[in-house]
């Protein structure tokens, strides 16, 4: 993070004035946060019986267009790309000359110095938590998709995709929660099988209706058409299974749908078989959140996507890259698997002296290849395996009891012969 500091006068001349300060923002930037100190007698009410230095604070950008205001409410404020302080618009970080604004409201009589510290955070990709599966008032859950956004900002996820059951009424209008992305989806909800469409707002052509395998192919290439990333939902659930004959037809799968439970286990058993047949297929997870009294809790799994922002289409990216891990929680355990600068989603060309990493907070990991699993302990937060003559390499970590239950599992590392 560099950082810019700007000590500034303002003389009682100035007092119930407006003016701007310039400063320069370089390239590259995904957020700016400006914070001031300056000297101020009392507090609250005497603040307001006895008037002391007040400075007030707003902000421009490099064209010059007003990008929001607090007064003195605050010392300290942020835009960025992807969020913003409350009262300032979310909007690109351009280089250029900004400019803060300056409010002289109450000034003593030799002045006061003000020091301004700018703050600028690259945009560079890292780790997004969030959740792919929850349902809101537009079906049949029991929070709005704005309630659904705020719970899960506290729960410390970054991003959701509200999935409502063949409605996409609310993607039209999605709301504004700071720090939380809303990723459009729709839960394609069949009598053969569920499905996430996500990344595209309304994906029906005409309507959710399939009656026949025909009739299910064309209403996947229509949204596929218009960008949609497909996920198979709980494809191994004893109630709502993915019966369709056609494993082509899904771009990603949910192995794991609300609490680790054995009908997870088999879709985990699934997808592997589908990686074994040389199908390179995305796992992802999602809480499939309804009503907060119900066995499913939000962000319970949570899906970890190494991500450029957290703009809807970097995580997009993400899910159609693999890049991803899925734990039981926002809290972990960390699981991010990679080999010679590549990491879990991508093809790497496989060097005998460059381990599989995965770095944890857990104990032990077990490596999963096309012929068998390997568990290694971890040593110094992290874990190494040579993947000799495997295909692929993915990771997981289990808890102790019952056995076999998931803590967390990544997408693969695939392998290809150097050319």
């Amino acid at each position: 993070m560099e950082e810019t500091v700007i000590r500034h006068h303002i003389p009682k001349a100035k007092e119930g004035a407006y003016y701007a300060l310039p400063f320069e923002v370089p390239s590259g930037v995904g957020s700016v946060t400006v914070s001031y100190e300056y000297p101020a007698k009392g507090r609250g009410a005497m603040r307001d019986l006895r008037p002391s230095n007040t400075v007030d604070l707003g902000l421009c950008n490099e064209k010059g267009e007003f990008l929001g205001w607090s007064g003195s409410a605050h010392k300290s404020i942020t835009v960025g790309a992807h969020r913003s302080s409350p009262g300032y618009l979310t909007c690109p970080v351009n280089a250029g000359t900004w400019r803060i604004l300056i409010g002289a409201y109450h000034i003593e009589e030799n002045g006061v110095d003000v020091t301004y510290t700018i703050a600028f955070t690259k945009q560079e990709p890292r780790w997004y938590f969030g959740d792919l599966h929850m349902h809101s008032t537009a079906s049949d859950g029991v929070f709005s998709p704005w309630e659904l956004g705020v719970r899960a900002k506290e729960a410390g996820l970054d991003f959701i995709a509200v999935a409502d059951h063949n409605n996409y009424a609310e993607n039209l209008r999605l709301p504004f929660v700071p720090g939380v992305t809303f990723i459009p989806a729709v839960e394609w909800t069949h009598y053969k099988g569920h499905m996430n469409f996500f990344g595209v707002a309304a994906p029906f052509r005409n309507s959710f209706i399939a009656n026949t395998a025909e009739e299910m192919r064309t209403l996947i290439a229509d949204a596929r058409a218009m960008g949609a990333v497909i996920s198979v939902n709980h494809p191994k659930c004893p109630f709502c299974p993915y019966l369709w004959d056609d494993d082509a037809a899904f771009d990603l799968m949910e192995v794991w749908n609300g609490p680790f439970t054995p009908r997870n286990a088999r879709a985990v058993q699934w997808w592997h078989s589908l990686l074994l047949a040389g199908r390179r297929i995305p796992a992802v997870g999602g809480s499939d959140f309804h009503k907060p009294w119900q066995f499913a809790k939000l962000g319970s799994p949570t899906t970890h996507l190494y991500a450029a922002s957290p703009a809807p289409a970097d995580l997009l990216d993400a899910i159609r890259a693999g890049h991803a891990y899925i734990t039981e929680s926002p809290k972990g355990p960390r699981l991010e698997l990679t080999c010679g600068g590549r990491i879990a989603g991508d093809a790497a060309v496989y060097d005998g002296s460059v381990p599989v990493t995965a770095k944890t907070d857990a104990k032990n990991v077990t490596f999963v290849t096309d012929t068998g699993e390997t568990r290694v302990r971890a040593v110094n937060g992290e874990a190494r395996f040579a993947a000799r003559n495997a295909r692929f390499v993915y990771a997981k970590i289990e808890a102790a009891l019952p056995p076999g239950r998931l803590l967390a599992i990544s997408n693969p590392i695939y392998f290809k012969e150097e050319t």
